[in-house]
């Protein structure tokens, strides 16, 4: 089995010129605060990197999911928020795969706020891929973003991940896939928010990723959403102990399964300000 999943990555990277980013399959569920003011964490800025000027205070998380429970194709993201008097910083470290074909990207991101409306950022990294005995290869590229806040509930954010370069073999003119993201956020109450985005992966049809997230007592939230390119819901349920948040999800594929996922969200508070 472990053969088999490496011919076939091997096989889409020859044949294709955009190598297809790892992101994780449920990724609107741990970033979806990017399209928010009041619901941003270590972890929003994964798909915007604007939305860590937002970050209240400094935070750190772990993400991981088993995609359709193969443990060839898991994933996991770590994210840390830092915030300064001069704007805030996160760092980032993904990896998916297995010993016979791996992916890791190690991110350093930037973001300020120009006055009460507009928030920008960006995000520079480093990517590298790894086939046993067949190909190593790697290549640093940039993303960034912007948020607008169009009134107080109201949140409009754009972002473009490797808009240029990222080039990963010149031979086959292979490079890393640009994608294009932009979709508002609407904060209902400060129990219950709603967003939908547009996302467009070079050579891919464009998508539409909608969620929400309703908070049903202080130490409990609920999560949701759709892609709806191929109908694929998540859901998830996030449960705060004092300063750690710990969330497990789920994404339902109706011919592959179930990829499970688990979150781990730490905010470095006082002990004296933890709930």
């Amino acid at each position: 089995m472990k053969l088999l999943l490496t011919l076939l990555c091997c096989g889409v990277l020859l044949a294709t010129t955009a190598q297809t980013i790892r992101q994780p399959l449920v990724s609107t569920y741990p970033a979806m605060g990017a399209y928010s003011r009041n619901k941003v964490d270590a972890f929003s800025f994964i798909i915007n990197p604007a939305a860590l000027a937002n970050l209240k205070q400094a935070g750190a998380g772990v993400y991981a999911e088993r995609r359709f429970l193969l443990s060839a194709l898991t994933q996991y993201t770590a994210a840390a928020g830092m915030t300064t008097s001069s704007g805030n910083f996160g760092l980032q470290a993904d990896y998916f795969g297995s010993t016979n074909y791996n992916e890791t990207q190690l991110g350093l991101g930037y973001a300020r706020s120009l006055g009460s409306k507009v928030d920008v950022g960006v995000k520079f990294n480093y990517y590298n891929l790894r086939i046993p005995a067949y190909l190593t290869a790697s290549t640093f590229h940039f993303e960034a973003g912007v948020v607008m806040h169009l009134s107080e509930q109201m949140h409009a954010a754009f972002s473009v991940y490797n808009p240029v370069g990222g080039v990963i073999n010149k031979t086959a003119d292979e490079k890393i896939a640009s994608v294009y993201r932009g979709g508002l956020g609407y904060e209902v109450s400060d129990r219950f928010f709603i967003m939908a985005e547009v996302i467009k992966e070079e050579r891919k049809n464009v998508g539409l990723n909608a969620g929400f997230e309703y908070t049903v007592a202080r130490q409990l939230l609920l999560r949701g959403g759709v892609n709806t390119v191929t109908a694929q819901p998540f859901f998830g349920a996030g449960l705060r102990m004092g300063t750690l948040r710990v969330d497990l999800a789920s994404y339902w594929h109706p011919q592959l399964g179930v990829t499970p996922a688990l979150m781990l969200l730490f905010d470095f508070k006082k002990p004296s300000d933890a709930e």
